[in-house]
């Protein structure tokens, strides 16, 4: 059973219970996240798309780049 409750624990704001909470979701529920960021992105900003050789940057942010 998942464990649907709110949490306010830093704990659960590390990198590894982010993974665990979504390794515990379907496949399904997977896509429909990633369909969900990918919409969010692209409102945001409609030409993301069109940038060239994005620079990473220090921090948390990661550059992914589409081959």
């Amino acid at each position: 059973m998942k464990n649907k409750a709110i949490s306010h624990d830093f704990q659960e704001e590390t990198i590894e219970a982010k993974a665990r909470w979504f390794q515990s979701l379907s496949l399904h529920e997977r896509m429909d996240m990633l369909c969900f960021f990918t919409d969010l992105i692209l409102s945001k900003n409609p030409n993301i798309m069109e940038q060239k050789d994005a620079k990473p940057i220090a921090g948390r942010v990661r550059v992914l780049s589409k081959t």
